[in-house]
């Protein structure tokens, strides 16, 4: 359970570097404060810093320990605000055409992300631009990202050559509301990708074809959990998932990284004992991060993983909630631009929501509900308490739904998971075993599709940002206190030793 000695200086510089980011930067940006403004209003928590440093100077102090953390937690704080503040800065997007949007009629530049099979077939990529074109010969250097839409012959050929080659394409600039598109009308490959890239891209799409060509519908669904591809993947199955509240599922995340870890260690662990497992084991992982793409779920979930790993070598006490917030101060520093995606702020409140609301409630069930039970049902409640707000905010609409759905649709994936990595492995070494596994993971398939159909037909809640928010957090502390009490009660319960 989450008590007072959770909330750690990483927990404050963490909570530091978020109101920094969100908050902060923002409005420092948008020049509502003055850069003189911003540095008096860190006087005032400095100042908290130093009143607390010399009140733990005096040996007439009641509580020496409780005045150094609480100045090392301001102090953390401070750290952090800063840290969000400068990354909030590099996260803003800046984008450099050289020429007026209407005159461009091709751009060349270099992939930044894995093209993905959208409607109609056509390929949707984004492009880190190098230099646009004109009428009548006229080019410009041009700096930044925009998306790029080709058309359906174009996508088999974009997905082959993959991240990091260098193109250039014929079309039209369309401003949308996130933001300009760049609508293609022809490919042109450049230059192809370095070769780590070319064989990582490789690496996919045998993936892709292996999985396409013997595992029908549950082969795409194994693709996208086990390496983030849904191309494939049946778009009204997608809707399902999003309508019963379980779209996280889909998402590489944790749940998916600790499925990938904990064959890493029943693999390694006996051979090599714990420490050297750990760290082959993270090797993997980030080879398994490589491997799947830049997806901020799963970042969050490695990079705890390897802070963790940290901790087992140097003999260090692991936290979650401690290693939560490095993995996001660390995050946001390296990949600023990555903040500001909905599966980021998703991702980290909803594992906060587990640690925090989540513990508390299994803490609060703990002998009135099975622990087969109680488990799922508290995270589930957790993770949907604080991602409540964000969820009204961004889609409108709450999916309670995917509270009890996902207690049923997890086991299921998690077992489809351990089923397409046996399914994968036995394809290479003896295809006629991996026949066996195919029905078993066919049935599993229909089980989750029906399960995730009957959790969307469940109506969503529709309510303002501001209730949600306030109701949510309102119950996440209401939570957390009770829990407290309890703990406090039973522990007032004298044992019968």
């Amino acid at each position: 359970m989450v008590n007072r000695c959770s909330f750690t200086p990483a927990v404050c510089a963490a909570c530091g570097a978020a109101f920094g980011f969100y908050f902060f930067s923002r409005i420092y940006h948008n020049g509502i404060i003055s850069l003189t403004a911003f540095y008096l209003l860190l006087i005032i928590p400095l100042s908290l810093v130093c009143f607390f440093r010399v009140l733990a100077l005096f040996p007439l102090c009641a509580n020496v320990r409780a005045a150094r953390i609480a100045s090392r937690c301001v102090l953390a704080c401070v750290a952090g605000l800063a840290v969000g503040v400068g990354a909030g800065g590099n996260a803003l997007t800046r984008l450099d055409l050289g020429l007026p949007a209407e005159r461009i009629t091709g751009i060349s530049g270099v992939l930044t992300e894995d093209p993905r099979i959208v409607s109609g077939g056509r390929a949707m990529a984004v492009l880190k631009l190098t230099e646009v074109s004109a009428d009548r010969g006229l080019r410009a250097r041009a700096h930044g990202e925009m998306a790029l839409l080709l058309p359906h012959e174009n996508s088999a050929r974009l997905k082959e050559f993959g991240r990091g080659s260098s193109i250039f394409s014929d079309g039209t600039i369309y401003q949308g509301s996130s933001g300009p598109l760049f609508i293609a009308d022809s490919l042109h490959v450049t230059r192809a990708a370095p070769r780590l890239e070319s064989f990582r891209t490789d690496v996919r799409n045998s993936l892709t074809e292996r999985f396409a060509a013997r595992g029908g519908n549950w082969g795409a669904l194994s693709l996208a959990l086990l390496v983030g591809i849904r191309d494939n993947l049946d778009s009204n199955l997608s809707g399902l998932y999003r309508d019963a509240g379980c779209s996280y599922i889909l998402a590489l995340s944790g749940m998916h990284l600790a499925i990938i870890a904990a064959i890493i260690a029943f693999a390694l662990k006996r051979p090599l004992g714990q420490k050297a497992a750990a760290i082959a084991g993270a090797f993997l992982i980030v080879l398994y991060c490589l491997l799947a793409g830049p997806m901020p779920s799963l970042y969050r979930a490695a990079l705890m993983y390897l802070i963790g790993v940290a901790a087992i070598v140097c003999f260090l006490k692991r936290d979650s909630l401690s290693l939560l917030a490095m993995a996001f101060v660390i995050q946001i520093s390296a990949t600023p631009a990555a903040g500001n995606s909905i599966s980021f702020i998703l991702s980290y409140l909803a594992l906060a929501g587990i640690l925090i609301a989540g513990e508390a409630l299994n803490y609060i069930f703990r002998g009135k509900i099975p622990a087969l039970l109680s488990g799922p049902l508290s995270a589930s409640l957790g993770a949907f308490l604080l991602t409540a707000g964000v969820c009204s905010y961004f889609f409108t609409a709450l999916r309670a739904a995917g509270i009890v759905t996902g207690l049923i649709l997890v086991p299921l994936t998690t077992v489809f998971m351990f089923g397409s990595i046996a399914w994968l492995l036995l394809d290479f070494i003896t295809p006629w075993l991996s026949g066996l596994l195919g029905p078993v993971l066919s049935l599993l398939y229909s089980i989750m599709e029906k399960t995730v159909s009957l959790g969307a037909r469940i109506p969503a809640v529709n309510g303002g940002f501001w209730p949600v928010l306030i109701v949510s957090l309102v119950l996440s502390v209401g939570i957390v206190c009770c829990a407290l009490w309890v703990q406090a009660a039973r522990n007032r319960i004298p044992s019968f030793n």
